[in-house]
């Protein structure tokens, strides 16, 4: 584990694990542990691997203003750790509400960013749509799964606007491509890993203002890959496309069969496609 400060003097915590040139790792959650990020389905043998706890998560300090986890304000953690590794640029790697984080990064630090990738990513920072009717047709592609009945009913709950306390966890398969053991002990930990308090402000008003990031993303020169998953119902590959489309320089990848996790469910599809991207 290696400690920097971060913009206002909290001090910060990453893992770097593996050789070569370093891959900055932003975890989704949001504001979760990054240690669910682990391996990446086998990347360090690749590039050398620094996992970010973002502030009051992980080994990261809890910082005295509470405001500072709003997303926006990340974006100066992350050049912070930029300044503390001594790299030019960085290559960076976001996952899920992680990639808020990296868009706000990447537009206000455009020449700081080598390479951009976004693994399912969300799509609040940039303001793409998703419907709750595109959701429930991205789960039917999971219609032969034999936990389906239970856990589309509260899907369609959860669209409806009619959720419980029970429901995020009824529809907890469809993040996964495979509903075995990993992908159960894998959820069973985010619980332990969030800060739930920096998760309630993460997205608080005046952290997002979608039309000036989409303006500043078209101007961005460095390449980038929307990795998305063929049944992930929160990230769907449509909006992934239109996603893609912000940037001059982007390609999409559609990892057939994976959810919200793509490196649990076929690590060597995942690993390939990111290694080849960076390469």
């Amino acid at each position: 584990m290696i400690t920097f400060a971060g913009h206002d003097g909290t001090r910060l915590a990453c893992h770097a694990r593996g050789e070569g040139t370093p891959l900055v790792c932003l975890p989704g959650g949001p504001m979760q542990d990054s240690a669910y990020l682990a391996g990446l389905g086998g990347l360090f043998p690749h590039r050398r691997l620094v996992r970010l706890d973002l502030r009051g998560t992980g080994g990261s300090a809890v910082p005295g203003d509470p405001a500072s986890y709003r997303c926006d304000r990340l974006v100066d953690d992350v050049e912070a750790l930029r300044e503390h590794l001594g790299l030019e640029t960085l290559d960076l790697l976001a996952h899920s509400a992680g990639a808020n984080l990296a868009a706000l990064y990447a537009a206000r630090h455009p020449g700081r960013v080598g390479r951009l990738l976004l693994v399912t990513p969300s799509v609040f920072a940039v303001g793409i749509p998703v419907t709750g009717d595109e959701r429930l047709e991205t789960a039917r592609l999971r219609a032969a799964e034999p936990w389906f009945g239970p856990a589309y009913a509260a899907l369609e709950e959860l669209v409806a606007g009619r959720a419980t306390a029970d429901t995020f966890g009824a529809v907890a398969p469809f993040w996964y491509g495979r509903w075995d053991d990993a992908a159960r002990a894998h959820r069973a930990a985010e619980a332990g890993q969030k800060n739930q308090e920096a998760a309630a402000a993460y997205g608080a008003e005046g952290a997002f203002d979608p039309d000036a990031t989409r303006a500043a993303l078209a101007g961005l020169a460095a390449p980038v890959l929307l990795l998305a998953g063929g049944s992930d119902l929160a990230a769907p590959p449509r909006a992934m496309a239109a996603y893609a489309a912000l940037f001059p320089n982007a390609e999409l990848s559609v990892q057939p069969g994976a959810g919200h996790f793509p490196w649990l469910d076929d690590p060597a599809a995942f690993s390939g496609a990111v290694a080849a991207f960076l390469a």
